[in-house]
């Protein structure tokens, strides 16, 4: 408990221990070892064993009870709680008899922890105790009366939870009829421990002064004493009646005490509130002990009763009701007038104190205790009691609670009621209080309401009108008493009264709004008390939600919610039921208040008052009133002129004549924004007219009078909330005034709203409010207005709508859209039946036209297309519903597929509206989905309505692009003898879908909606057939698309819409039949052969069907004869897939026919070119075991060769040859390359002979024909021609490196000779001019294909070749060179194309180029020795032609990537332009790196030089962090181990392939990794110095990428090339420990002994390599540090390995011991930069330095003195 690390005291070596101070207490105390504890009282300690001792005491309790009953006696709450936790876990778990040894001291725990200040502890104790009850049961009878004190008070401790599981403890001990025998029980001892409580205990004596804060030892004290307060009234509650006597007697001594009765004016509010509650149950339960104690009790209670604390009010007035009720003498114990009476009238007057809810329901009750003597005199009495709630009520603490001034309108109604009641006599007296009463008492309270706002919405008007009921029915009964007239009276001053007060409200000029609308609620409430219930509700919602900050608008349904909306529907309730003595001055009072409304109204226009009258006369429609008003008129001069030319011949119905006379003229009135109550107005006339003729008659009138919309909207409105107010215009409703009115608003709305956006937003608003209110509000399953103006006004919408779309450019018709939108939606949804009038169908196909057209098309917003989309929805629904209840057939369903089918067929789409119009579609199916059984109907109807016709299909997919053909062409997966028809044709600018991709994609989308959910259509089979064609035509489609080399944007965007991502040929495939869908792609496959061929393929490979399944197709081979087109196309494809015996025999079938082929039939289809076609296509895959058959095959063809010459197109040109014969030949080239490759039998000189003359002259062919590239026909020959060239290079290639018994004597070397040197005299030339005569071959041109091929068999050209070429001389004016002119020629010819827009060149040109690079530093070494020793700093320029390209690509690259920062990885998309650009750039920088890697140390120092200064190696070093990515993980297939580590683009070599694009987009990204990785590298030094300078971010971001990805790499490389170096030095040896990364280098020279150990930092190569000493004998210190200086200099700024490095100090140390003298600027002999000896020397001091370090020094210094003497240097 101390603390681990506190101090101890001086002295004390031991750490506290609980258990040893229990120990020594025990010892101390005397006592039997092995006890301590503590028990129920302060003074009387209880034991409980603690340590081991006796041991027949010890096995009473279980050790480890023992030990959790020690940690309850520690002071620390938690170890108290967490020990009580564990208690009851032990009680629940134990056996019973071990349990039952913790009994005896069980009671004394819990006596005194159960009143522990902390709450948790007390809870925790009550569940424990629960747990012991339940393990014990009866064996805790005999520990009861010790227990049963404290777990009374428990029970009623004011912590709930706590006195809630001591409840739950005692109903588990005792059942409750058992419960108050045992409280009988232990009655004594829980009396004893309650009267210690109260009287005896103190805070001091229930805590320890020493160890517990005062503040805790009160809250303890007060919370025991009030829960024994409470205890005590449980008790007295519990016992049985028959210990009541004995109770009495036991309780006197407490009953004595003052000290008990002092507990009413206790300062703890609590304390007070259980005193008060055990008063009232001693007066319940013990009435004699109270009559015995009156004087105390009396005084203690009724001189408390101002006492306003909320905890104690409701006890204390329960005490005070107890008090005069059982001591019937309590009045005489007090002074009523001095010590009660004033502090409750000072209570009512503050309004209760906020206490009102619990003090005023008391009142009654007490008053009516109060006995005559204490009330006398009556009238002052009952006018200060009165007075005082009245007063109360206005308190701001009242006014805030709406159930506080209830509940003091209540009281004050009950007791005026029982005060009447208690005063009906006739004398004088009587009189009086019945007029004091009414006139000062209710009449002032009336007045009081109806000024306050906060009082309108209470209970009084409702009171009054019970009151007033109740007072006329004892009115109404003739007595004896006179009671009757009594209340006669009575209500004739009520009514005098209210009218004087009402008129006060009313007359007046500037009447407050509220008070007058307070005043017409309880008129009507007096009328129609029925509506209490309702109104009440109401009332509450109104309080609840209204607040002060509301709108106009809100503001206003406020007041017409309490005026109107109150009585609703009551104007034509004839109100016979209410007795004439309230009827006639109810009437009287409302003329009075309508006659002086109508004076105001009158003369100064009063709104407030015109509002009123709406109210009165909505409550009070009767011709009376109105004829008042017409007299107030005629009396009156009139108020408004305008409405004369109104009046029509005089009517006898006042009401009309009130309508003409006044009301039209303030309906007319312009100003005016409120005019519901107008209406209200014009009912209150309806109501009092005599036929429903005269009601239509006004109603017209009004019509065709030039009123405001809002008006009309309003008397509509109220109509449909009302059916008695509808019954009485129904007649107009449906009449052609109103028809027509609605009519020429509809076109109003629509075409003016079109075409001008002047007309105010509001009024605009309520004219669409009121259209669609018409249309949509059913009243009786019938249309508002009449049918036909119905369908008129939905003609008018449509209109308006189609209208909308050509004018929707101006952008001014959302609005007008929009609430046809909201008009549209609300009729379809509300009115039943709608969808069958032909209107309603052409509004929703106006709808769903707008919806399924793009934004572009309509100019909507996306708002108010989403409303549309909801408004056509929801017709569709209400269509769909009724068309499945009468199976009807739809126009709108009709009418969109059509319009559908013509969007996708003709009109040209783009993506966005495609995605618009597959999306409405949808939406239209799936609705469609929704309609249950005829779903299957309606869908295989509309999909069939869409769905083009064979000769469509065809139409659309003859007019796709025939591009597609150059892929497979290439490839050879098809053949062709002809020219394929417009493929010439650019796709580029393809700016719409083509509508083939529309149709197929749009349907495929419905299909797969019908078979993902399954729908059984009418006509199964035949309907799932066509969703199968739809399926195939969108395979077909898809792979269009496929095929295409490089699909414009347009088509990548297409493929990317949601809709066609989820159109998966792996879905469609699934969800189809795929044996049917597949035989519908080989019938189309064998008809029309090419991309359905293709498209069947692709099914097959995605779908993994069997061979034996595809067999089933076409049953033979014998099937594919005679050859076509369709059935060549077929077999290519299908070859793939076929097992090998079909194959087999169609090589067998091939080969026969082969033989005897003529010349005519060479090249035809059903002949040589038809049948090679095949056996290319079978034996590519090599799984035909044909040893025999391949060179039999070549002899055919030699004898071709032979016989029929001219079919050879050999070293000619191909202008003139055909297409037939261009396919011939270009089937035989396949088949050479296929020979070569498959063949695995000796072949004949002859035959090899052949082969290689014809590839070289088919090669001639393609150089003869480069103008003929553009025909697709030449491209393949000319792709195939070199492809075998490069067959046969690699063949060559590979066997010059293995001996080979296959090839013949001499082969070899004709093959160096002659046949390769023939391949690159004729292809590199070549090569030149195409690129020569375009600079952009992108990937779509016509030239990509061909350079591929070529570019692939240059990069087989070798070192000699290149230097030897024939190529024209090329030299650049002014470029500086060392190299001979071929050498440079080839260098200025092929540079530049680095440059150009065609992947395949750049790569070829970089194989080539890089062959050469090592042979051109030799040059610059030559020129070397002509520099002199020069005192400026040398720099030499790598090989000027690549540096000019590096210049424009850096400037290329500049503008690319200057927006990027350093270390974001900009993304290259693939074959770009921008990809070209980087990619040429990249390859620059290997040649240029390779040839400084080539260069010797002094060429290296120049050249790095000149990067320094041209900060080439900057830029370089910028971009390729730009182009870096953050992870460069290699994604390519995985060789290594599963446990080396993670493969990355630095550990993973670059091959860059020229017809390889399978990881283009990893190229860029991994040939950036390598860059870089050279960089450091071969440039280490330069690097770092780049390094150093960068700013903050840079540098870390650099750091942070070498040090994870690339150190490791290098260093491992640098440790390996140091293990496997076999490079010797004489007199110096070095060796590598690669698990630390160093290496150690002994130089010795005859006694001198030096070890020098190298440190790889983290991040090398950018950190600094340390040096560090090892053994040295012989060496002075002074040397020994230059030297190692020197080494870590020379390690830390030359561009070069560690073994470089160290050749380069070993010289220097070699040149020291040879006597040379160090430069005395850098102190050493062999300068870093140049590895020159220092050779200037001074003419003064004869000292010599190099001259790079002299001329630093003068630069610097800006002195040309010597540095060691100062002298003038010369």
């Amino acid at each position: 408990m101390g603390g681990k690390n506190k101090q101890r005291t001086k002295g004390n070596v031991r750490p506290s221990s609980s258990g040893r101070a229990a120990e020594l207490l025990a010892k101390e105390r005397g006592t039997v070892p092995g006890f301590i504890g503590f028990g129920a009282s302060q003074s009387d300690l209880g034991y409980v064993p603690a340590i081991q001792g006796a041991e027949e005491i010890d096995s009473l309790v279980d050790a480890d009870f023992r030990m959790v009953l020690r940690k309850l006696s520690k002071r620390d709450v938690i170890t108290k709680l967490k020990a009580m936790q564990e208690f009851g876990m032990m009680c629940k778990e134990r056996e019973t008899e071990i349990v039952k040894g913790v009994l005896p001291y069980w009671p004394r725990i819990y006596c005194k922890i159960s009143l522990d200040h902390d709450r948790r502890v007390r809870e925790a104790t009550q569940q424990a105790f629960e747990q012991l009850i339940l393990k014990v049961k009866k064996n805790l009878a005999p520990h009861l009366k010790s227990l049963m004190g404290y777990w009374l008070i428990a029970q009623c401790d004011t912590y709930s939870p706590s006195a809630s599981a001591a409840k739950v403890a005692f109903d588990k001990a005792f059942p409750s009829s058992k419960q108050p025998e045992a409280l009988a029980f232990c009655k004594d001892e829980i009396l004893n421990v309650l009267q210690d409580h109260l009287l005896k205990e103190t805070p001091d004596t229930l805590s320890d002064p020493q160890t517990v804060p005062e503040e805790e030892r009160e809250a303890k004290f007060f919370r025991i004493l009030t829960c024994s307060l409470l205890a005590l009234k449980k008790l007295i509650c519990m016992l049985p009646a028959n210990e009541n006597s004995s109770l009495d007697e036991k309780l006197r001594p407490l009953l004595s005490q003052n000290k008990f009765w002092k507990y009413g004016k206790h300062s703890v509010p609590q304390v007070r509130s259980a005193f008060f509650e055990l008063v009232s149950t001693l007066c319940q339960h013990l009435p004699e002990s109270m009559k015995g104690e009156a004087p105390r009790v009396c005084s203690a209670v009724l001189l408390n009763i101002d006492d306003s604390d909320a905890v104690v009010c409701s006890a204390l007035w329960e005490a005070v009701l107890y008090i005069i009720s059982t001591i019937e003498d309590s009045w005489s114990h007090v002074s009523a007038k001095k010590g009660v009476l004033p502090k409750l009238w000072t209570v009512l007057r503050e309004g209760g104190r906020g206490l009102a809810t619990v003090i005023y329901p008391n009142l009654l009750p007490f008053v009516s205790k109060v006995p005559h003597g204490i009330t006398e005199p009556k009238l002052d009495f009952s006018r200060t009691f009165f007075s005082s709630i009245i007063q109360g009520l206005s308190t701001e603490r009242a006014l805030a609670s709406h159930s506080e001034c209830s509940v003091i309108i209540s009281t004050f109604m009950e007791c005026l009621r029982f005060s009447v009641l208690q005063n009906l006599g006739d004398n004088e007296e009587q009189r009086q209080m019945q007029r004091m009463l009414i006139n000062e008492q209710l009449i002032p309270l009336i007045d009081a309401v109806l000024k306050e706002p906060r009082l309108q919405n209470g209970p009084l008007f409702y009171q009054i009108a019970e009151t007033l009921t109740s007072w006329e029915t004892r009115a109404e009964i003739l007595s004896d008493d006179g009671t009757s007239d009594t209340f006669q009276r009575m209500l004739s001053d009520f009514w005098e009264g209210l009218l004087s007060v009402c008129v006060l409200h009313v007359d007046v000029t500037d009447a407050n709004e509220k008070s007058l609308v307070a005043v017409s609620c309880l008129l009507q409430i007096l009328q129609n008390p029925e509506s209490k219930m309702k109104l009440t509700k109401r009332k509450n919602i109104k309080i609840r939600f209204t607040e002060g900050n509301e709108s106009e608008s809100n503001l206003e349904n406020e007041k017409s919610v309490e005026i109107g909306n109150i009585v609703e529907s009551k104007i034509l309730v004839d109100p016979s039921h209410i007795s004439h003595l309230r009827k006639d001055p109810l009437e009287d009072l409302v003329c009075r208040l309508a006659e002086l409304s109508i004076v105001y109204i009158n003369d100064q226009r009063s709104d407030q008052h015109l509002k009123f009258l709406s109210a009165l006369l909505n409550s009070f429609s009767s011709s009376r009133v109105f004829q008042v008003l017409l007299e107030q008129e005629e009396d009156g001069k009139a108020a408004y002129d305008g409405c004369h030319e109104s009046v029509k011949p005089q009517h006898e119905n006042p009401s009309i004549q009130f309508l003409y006379q006044k009301l039209i003229g303030w309906l007319k009135e312009g100003w005016r924004e409120e005019t519901d109550f107008l209406v209200d107005i014009l009912y209150s006339v309806l109501h009092c007219c005599n036929s429903n003729t005269e009601r239509k008659n006004i109603l017209d009138d009004l019509t065709k009078m030039d009123l405001k919309w809002n008006i009309l909207l309003q008397i509509i409105h109220k109509a449909c909330s009302s059916l008695v107010k509808h019954t009485l215009i129904s007649a107009w409703l449906k009449g052609d005034v109103l028809g027509e009115k609605f009519v020429i608003l509809t076109d109003s709305l629509c075409y003016k709203s079109l075409e001008t956006t002047t007309t105010s937003s509001e009024s605009y608003s309520k004219r669409w409010t009121l259209l669609s209110l018409v249309l949509s509000q059913h009243v009786k399953n019938e249309s508002l207005i009449g049918e036909a103006y119905v369908e008129r006004i939905l003609d008018k919408l449509q209109a308006a709508l189609l209208k909308a779309k050509d004018l929707s450019e101006a952008g001014n018709t959302e609005p007008s859209v929009s609430f046809i939108c909201d008009v549209a939606s609300s009729f379809f949804s509300s009115v039943k039946g709608c969808l069958l009038m032909s209107s309603s169908e052409d509004l929703l196909f106006t709808i769903f036209q707008l919806c399924a057209q793009s934004q572009d098309v309509t100019n909507l917003s996306d708002l108010l297309v989403c409303k549309l989309k909801r408004t056509w929805l929801c017709g569709l629904n209400s269509l769909l519903h009724q068309l499945g209840c009468m199976h009807k057939e739809s126009t709108f369903l009709h009418r969109s597929a059509l319009w559908v089918k013509n969007q996708i067929q003709l009109s040209s789409l783009d993506v966005k509206s495609l995605q618009v119009l597959i999306s409405a579609v949808n939406d239209l199916m799936t609705e469609l989905l929704e309609t249950g059984e005829v779903s299957g109907y309606f869908l295989g109807d509309y999909i069939g309505r869409i769905t083009p016709n064979k000769s469509e299909w065809e139409k659309m997919r003859e007019s796709l692009p025939i591009e597609w053909l150059h892929k497979p062409l290439l490839d050879g997966r098809l053949s062709m003898n002809c020219e394929p028809p417009g493929t010439d044709h650019k796709q580029r600018g393809l700016t719409k879908l083509p509508s083939y991709l529309c149709t197929a994609v749009l349907l495929s989308n419905m299909a797969l909606l019908i078979l993902e959910n399954g729908v059984h259509l009418e006509n199964h089979d035949a309907e799932r057939s066509k969703l199968e064609n739809i399926i195939a035509e969108q395979l077909y489609a898809f792979h269009w698309i496929e095929e295409l080399e490089n699909p414009p944007c347009l088509l990548l965007e297409f493929l990317k819409m949601p809709q066609v991502m989820n159109v998966t040929c792996e879905k469609l495939s699934a969800l189809s039949n795929t044996p049917n869908l597949l035989q519908i792609l080989f019938n189309r496959s064998k008809q029309n052969g090419r991309l359905w061929a293709l498209t069947m393929a692709k099914l097959i490979h995605t779908t993994n069907v069997a061979s034996s399944e595809i067999k089933q197709l076409f049953k033979t081979t014998e099937g594919f004869f005679p050859l076509t087109e369709g059935n060549l196309h077929t077999v290519q494809s299908l070859s793939p897939f076929l097992s090998e015996e079909d194959n087999e025999e169609l090589v067998i079938q091939c080969t026969a026919k082969l033989m005897s082929c003529g010349q005519t039939e060479l090249s035809s289809t059903e002949g040589a070119y038809g049948y090679l076609a095949i056996l290319n296509s079978c034996l590519n895959d090599g799984s035909i075991e044909c040893k025999e058959l391949l060179p039999g095959i070549l002899k055919i063809i030699m004898s071709w060769r032979n016989d029929y010459g001219d079919s050879f197109l050999f070293s000619c040109n191909l202008k003139e040859a055909s297409p037939q014969l261009l396919a011939f030949n270009i089937e035989m080239i396949r088949y050479l390359s296929l020979l070569q490759k498959r063949s695995s039998s000796r072949l004949a000189d002859s035959e090899w002979d052949f082969i290689l003359c014809s590839m070289l002259a088919w090669l001639e062919t393609t150089s003869e024909s480069r103008a003929l590239y553009h025909v697709p026909l030449v491209q393949i020959f000319a792709c195939v021609s070199c492809d075998l060239a490069s067959a046969l290079s690699a063949y060559f290639q590979a066997a010059a490196t293995e001996v080979t018994e296959n090839l013949p004597v001499n082969l070899q070397s004709e093959w160096k000779e002659f046949f390769s040197e023939g391949i690159h005299s004729l292809l590199l030339p070549l090569l030149v001019k195409i690129t020569g005569e375009s600079k952009d071959a992108s990937e779509t041109s016509f030239q990509n294909s061909v350079l591929k091929s070529l570019g692939d068999v240059l990069t087989y050209i070798s070192k000699d070749q290149l230097l030897n070429h024939k190529l024209p001389a090329k030299f650049v004016a002014g470029q500086k060179t060392n190299l001979p002119d071929k050498l440079q020629t080839l260098l200025n010819t092929l540079s530049p194309l680095l440059l150009f827009k065609a992947r395949p060149v750049q790569i070829t040109v970089y194989h080539m180029l890089y062959k050469v690079m090592s042979e051109l530093p030799p040059f610059d070494d030559e020129d070397l020795k002509s520099y002199g020793d020069e005192e400026e700093e040398l720099a030499l320029s790598p090989p000027a032609a690549l540096m000019t390209v590096l210049a424009t690509q850096e400037d290329l690259l500049d503008s690319i990537l200057e927006c990027i920062p350093v270390g974001e990885f900009a993304v290259v998309q693939p074959l770009s332009a921008e990809f070209c650009f980087v990619l040429g750039y990249l390859l620059t920088w290997k040649l240029i790196l390779t040839f400084f890697k080539a260069a010797s140390s002094q060429l290296r120092a120049l050249y790095s030089q000149y990067l320094r200064r041209t900060k080439s190696l900057n830029k370089l070093l910028y971009h390729l962090f730009r182009l870096m990515p953050e992870n460069p993980a290699f994604s390519g297939p995985s060789t290594e181990l599963p446990n080396k580590d993670a493969k990355t683009f630095f550990t993973e070599e670059l091959h860059l392939y020229v017809k390889d694009t399978s990881a283009l987009s990893s190229q860029i990204p991994h040939l950036t990794c390598s860059v870089y990785g050279i960089t450091l590298k071969d440039l280490p030094a330069m690097v770092r110095l780049w390094w150093n300078r960068c700013e903050k971010r840079v540098f870390n971001i650099v750091d942070k990428l070498t040090s994870k990805y690339v150190s490791n790499v290098l260093s491992s490389q640098e440790i390996v090339s140091v293990q496997n170096s076999t490079k010797l030095f004489s007199g110096m040896m070095v060796k590598a420990r690669s698990a630390t990364r160093e290496v150690i280098a002994t130089y010795s020279v005859d006694d001198i002994f030096i070890e020098l150990i190298i440190q790889l930092p983290p991040n090398y190569p950018l950190g600094s390599i340390t040096v560090e000493s090892g053994k040295r004998v012989g060496v002075a210190v002074q040397q020994w540090r230059n030297w190692m200086l020197q080494l870590s200099t020379y390690l830390t700024h030359q561009n070069g390995s560690i073994m470089e490095g160290l050749a380069l100090w070993k010289n220097n140390v070699d040149k020291r011991f040879e006597g040379v003298e160090d430069c005395m600027i850098c102190f050493s002999v062999i300068h870093g930069s140049n590895y020159s000896l220092p050779k200037k020397a001074c003419r003064t001091c004869k000292k010599k330095f190099h001259s790079a370090c002299l001329y630093k020094w003068f630069t610097s210094s800006n002195k040309s003195t010597c540095p060691l003497c100062r002298e003038t240097f010369f």
